[in-house]
């Protein structure tokens, strides 16, 4: 079996070969360049920046608020002058003004703003890696599909082989009278069975090929080809679920953002509480003005500036007495937003669960088919290669043979399926152990 399955590896991997345009990929290839250039990542990428910058707008509250302003004022028509009697008069004002206002006491709002924008900013940056992991499981699935498909190929090349060896046994047979034509024609309708199924496999592979490119935002399939790995299944032990369990709380980003949402609540509670406090703010500044009438003699411009000019500083107090209970209705909202995240804590760790148990129990059956898959294919095999003799020797007959072939290539296709479909779940687990994906 090893013999025919290298041969027909040669064939699909040459093939491949003449048309790829660069080297085969590996799987820690396929996933590296899926994470540098999947939009979705892309997209997550910006909501982490995005809290970076809320992060830094709440930082910078803490700071003194500057600002300048300047006016100019036209004032026509008759007003009071300085002897207390009206005239007809006109009248301009020039203003500059400098201010700061700093924040000294705001119930600790920005202090606790600080933190929980530092705590949604680990959030957004756990969902990224969240989206990180889900899209690396992705695209080892796709990969081992590959896998799966181009040995089910094999299989099938491997067939179309032996049946046109077959084929053209008879037709030399039947020249020399020692076959009839019924025969020949009968092993040749097998031998477009068999390249039919060698059809459809590869179909299949180039379907899967397109999965993967897709996944990894390539242009075209074209010219893409995977590195088929060796020794597969060889070493694999699976873990306890509780285990696997326990490991992975600790290091799922899907479980820390959640982690992280719960205990941001905790300072919304604080901030909502604070509208309660009073607040203290200072604020000072210097300004000067020009001032001119048309019916007196005014000071020169820079005199004036000079001498009108003035500084100030203030403290402000502000205590909240009644709100309409909008303080109180935002504490309550706030304390249920934190049950609420509990729960989705609570969840996400119950999910997480479910899915190690059903990749263990899918492991675990994998495992078990695989180990029948492999006394089932040698049996197949056995009895494949019996009737195949006796077919040779004309002591069986084409249905006895085609039955005897189609059972080992069913054999063939199972112990593939059964192989892969184990080497993924118990690669799934190591990965939500914290290892990386490999195969």
């Amino acid at each position: 079996m090893k013999n025919f399955l290298t041969m027909a590896a040669a064939l699909v991997l040459t093939g491949t070969a003449a048309t790829a345009q660069g080297k085969a990929w590996t799987l820690q290839e396929c996933i590296g360049y899926a994470l540098e250039h999947n939009i979705n990542l892309q997209q997550q990428d910006l909501q982490v920046t995005q809290r970076e910058l809320e992060l830094s707008t709440a930082k910078g509250s803490r700071l003194p608020q500057v600002s300048a302003s300047t006016s100019e004022n036209f004032s026509f028509g008759r007003g009071l002058t300085a002897d207390n009697t009206y005239s007809n008069t006109n009248t301009t004002s020039t203003g500059l003004n400098i201010g700061a206002s700093v924040p000294v006491f705001q119930g600790m709002r920005i202090s606790n703003s600080i933190k929980q924008d530092e705590l949604n900013l680990k959030a957004a940056t756990a969902d990224l890696e969240k989206a990180k992991d889900q899209i690396s499981v992705n695209v080892a699935q796709a990969y081992v599909n590959i896998l799966y498909d181009m040995e089910i190929l094999d299989v099938a090349l491997n067939q179309v082989r032996i049946d046109s060896l077959q084929h053209e046994r008879l037709s030399v047979m039947a020249q020399n009278g020692k076959a009839s034509q019924a025969q020949v024609a009968q092993q040749k309708a097998a031998l477009g069975q068999s390249r039919l199924s060698a059809t459809q496999a590869r179909n299949n592979l180039n379907l899967a090929v397109l999965d993967l490119s897709q996944l990894l935002e390539l242009p075209s399939p074209e010219g893409f080809s995977i590195v088929r790995p060796d020794g597969l299944i060889d070493g694999i032990l699976l873990g306890n679920p509780e285990d696997i369990f326990a490991q992975a709380v600790a290091v799922k980003p899907s479980i820390s953002a959640e982690q992280f949402r719960l205990d941001a609540t905790e300072y919304t509670i604080k901030n909502a509480k604070a509208a309660f406090l009073p607040s203290i703010s200072a604020s000072g500044g210097i300004g000067t003005n020009y001032y001119t009438m048309s019916s007196a003699r005014s000071n020169s411009f820079f005199e004036q500036m000079k001498n009108n000019f003035s500084q100030f500083l203030g403290l402000s107090l502000s205590v909240p007495i009644f709100t309409g209970f909008q303080t109180r209705n935002q504490v309550k909202a706030a304390q249920l937003n934190r049950t609420y995240q509990a729960l989705q804590l609570e969840n996400a760790r119950k999910s997480l669960y479910k899915e190690i148990q059903q990749a263990y129990y899918n492991a675990v059956a994998a495992q078990e088919k695989y180990r029948s898959s492999i006394d089932a294919r040698e049996s197949a095999k056995e009895s494949y290669d019996l009737v195949m003799a006796k077919y040779e020797n004309g002591k069986a007959n084409i249905t006895e043979f085609n039955e005897a072939r189609d059972n080992f290539l069913e054999s063939e296709s199972n112990l593939v399926r059964s192989r892969y479909e184990y080497l993924f779940s118990a690669k799934l687990l190591d990965f939500y152990s914290g290892k990386e994906l490999e195969l």
